[in-house]
C-alpha cells in the first residue's frame, strides 16, 4: 500500500490509499481513503488538509469519530466546537461536535471525481462556543460509491439542509446550540408507476423549539428530539429524478413541490421554522449535508434511529436541562406531567392498530400504563391529557414518568389503556407488541432492552384496559 504524507502547521496528517471498507461497512466498488491518525482541528490555527484519493467517480461519504474537549451540550457557552467541511475549496458540510468523549459520525461530501481531492477542515470560531479550543478527529475514511451501486442512488439525491436563521434567536449560527441535526436516513418504496422508486430523507434534529411542547412530546413520541421527513423524490428505472416529482415537508408540515435550487442532484433546503420545517430558498451560512445511508427496519418505530445511534439520547438531554425544560429534583414527581430528569422514564415502543378511522377532532387513542412492585398507583404515559395519547398505529414510541430510582426489577406490571379524546366514535384497538423497553442510564443512553411481548390484547367501549405483561 502506497502511502501519502501531508505535513501541516497543526498536525501531520497520513492517509493510506486505496483501503478496504471496515467490517460492517457497506462496500464500495473502489478503493477508500483512510486516515487513522489523530487530527487536531485548533481555534487560531491554521486549518488541516488532507488529501483524499479516489479511483472511481461517484457520491462520498465521510467517515470520522470526533470530539471536542471542554465543550459540554448541558452547559450554556461550552455547547459545541463546529468544523466546517471543504473538498477542493467547496464548502460541503458543518459538523458539530460537542463533548470530550469521541463519537462516530458519517456525513455527506457530494460527487467526487476520480483523481487526488483536498478535504479542508477549519476550526469555525464565529459558530463555535467561546470555551471550545480544538476538536480531535481520528479513523477518518472517505468512501465514494460509484453509479450503478443502491447507494450511490441514495446519496445522488440527498438535500442539503442550511441551518436556521430566525430573527427571534439572533443569531445565524442557531443550530451550533440549539435544535442540532443529529442524523439522517432515507426510506425507499415502489412509486405508483411501475420501475419507479420513491426515495424519502429524515432527519432527527435535537430538540424542536416550537410546535408540541415537552411534555407531549415525551408521551406521544418517546422522546424530546424532533423527527421529520424534509424531502423526497421520485425516480425512474434509469436512476433519473422524474421532473417536477420531488416535494418537502414546508411550514405547518404542508408537502409542497420543491421549486428550489440544486447543487448537482442535491436539492438545497433551509430550517426556517422553530419546529423545524423546510423553505426551498436557502440563506443561514451554516450548512448540514448528513450522511442518509442509515434506514429504518419496516417493522420499527421512526426512534429506532435513535437506538442504533445511542449518544442521540444523551443530546436530547442535555438540551433540555440546559434550557431548564427540566424539573428541579425537588420539585419532581410523575404526578405532574411536567418532564423530571429524563433518566426517571421508561422508553417503549407499542405496536397497535385501530379497526376503523381515527382521524379528525374526535379519535382513540393507546395509553401504556405501569404499576410497581411497591404500591398500587398506575403511571400512564399520556398524564392527564387525553392527547397525549398515542393516536398513530404505526409502531410508536412512548415513555412512562416513573418515581426517581426506579429500575426494570421495580416494574410488576404493564398495562394498556384506550383514551377517548372527545366524542367516543367506538372504534377498537388491537395493541399486538411491546417492541422494547428501557431505562437511560447515567450517561443518558438506553440500557438494555428488559421488555418485549407480542400477542392480541381488544381494546373498546367495554373492555378499556388490559395487563399485558406481568413480571
Amino acid at each position: 500500500m502506497r502511502l501519502v504524507h501531508l505535513l501541516t502547521v497543526s498536525a501531520a496528517a497520513v492517509v493510506a490509499l486505496a483501503g478496504t471498507a471496515e467490517p460492517g461497512m457497506a462496500q464500495a466498488k473502489h478503493g477508500d481513503t483512510t486516515h487513522s491518525r489523530h487530527i487536531q482541528v485548533h481555534r487560531d490555527r491554521p486549518d488541516v488538509r488532507v488529501p483524499v484519493v479516489v479511483k472511481k467517480s461517484g457520491e462520498a461519504v465521510i467517515d470520522l469519530n470526533a470530539a471536542a474537549p471542554g465543550t459540554d451540550w448541558a452547559v450554556k457557552g461550552r455547547e459545541s466546537a463546529v468544523v466546517s467541511i471543504s473538498v477542493d475549496n467547496r464548502y460541503a458540510t458543518d459538523l458539530v461536535v460537542s463533548g470530550g468523549e469521541t463519537l462516530h459520525r458519517q456525513l455527506a461530501l457530494g460527487r467526487l471525481t476520480a483523481g487526488v481531492h483536498m478535504l479542508r477542515l477549519r476550526f469555525a470560531d464565529e459558530r463555535s462556543a467561546v470555551a471550545s479550543r480544538s476538536v480531535v478527529l481520528d479513523a477518518l475514511r472517505v468512501t465514494t460509491y460509484a453509479p450503478g451501486s443502491p447507494e450511490y442512488l441514495v446519496l445522488r439525491y440527498a438535500p442539503v439542509v442550511y441551518g436556521r436563521n430566525l430573527s427571534a434567536l439572533g443569531s445565524p449560527y442557531q443550530n451550533a446550540t440549539t435544535d442540532t441535526p443529529l442524523i439522517a436516513w432515507h426510506e425507499s418504496a415502489p412509486a405508483a408507476t411501475p420501475g419507479h422508486t420513491r426515495l424519502t430523507y429524515s432527519v432527527v434534529w435535537s430538540n424542536e423549539d416550537g410546535g408540541t411542547n415537552t411534555p407531549a412530546l415525551m408521551a406521544r413520541w418517546g422522546r424530546t428530539t424532533d423527527i421529520e421527513w424534509i424531502y423526497d423524490v421520485e425516480v425512474d428505472e434509469h436512476g433519473s429524478r422524474v421532473p417536477g416529482s420531488d416535494t418537502y415537508q414546508a411550514a405547518n408540515h404542508q408537502t409542497l413541490h420543491f421549486s428550489g435550487r440544486y447543487e448537482g442532484d442535491h436539492a438545497l433546503l433551509e430550517t426556517c421554522t422553530s419546529n423545524n420545517n423546510m423553505c426551498d430558498t436557502v440563506d443561514d451560512p451554516m450548512r448540514f449535508f448528513l450522511s442518509p445511508l442509515q434506514t429504518r427496519p419496516a417493522d420499527q418505530a421512526r426512534e429506532n434511529l435513535m437506538d442504533t445511534n445511542s449518544w442521540t439520547y444523551e443530546i436530547m438531554a442535555k438540551e433540555m436541562l440546559r434550557e431548564g425544560k427540566i424539573e428541579a429534583p425537588s420539585d419532581a414527581t410523575p404526578v405532574t406531567p411536567d418532564v423530571s430528569d429524563q433518566r426517571n422514564y421508561l422508553y417503549a415502543v407499542v405496536k397497535k392498530s385501530t379497526e376503523s378511522a381515527n382521524t379528525g377532532s374526535s379519535w382513540v387513542g393507546l395509553s401504556l400504563g405501569v404499576r410497581l412492585v411497591n404500591g398500587d398507583t398506575v403511571y400512564t404515559s399520556h398524564h392527564v391529557d387525553p392527547t397525549w395519547s398515542i393516536q398513530r398505529d404505526d409502531p410508536a414510541a412512548t415513555t412512562v414518568e416513573l418515581p426517581a430510582g426506579t429500575t426494570a426489577d421495580d416494574i410488576a406490571e404493564v398495562s394498556v389503556h384506550r383514551v377517548v379524546v372527545g366524542t367516543d366514535s367506538g372504534a377498537a384497538l388491537h395493541v399486538t407488541g411491546i417492541k422494547r423497553g428501557f431505562f437511560l442510564g447515567q450517561d443518558y443512553r438506553p440500557q438494555q432492552s428488559f421488555l418485549t411481548w407480542n400477542g392480541d390484547v381488544r381494546l373498546d367501549g367495554a373492555t378499556t384496559s388490559a395487563v399485558i405483561w406481568r413480571r
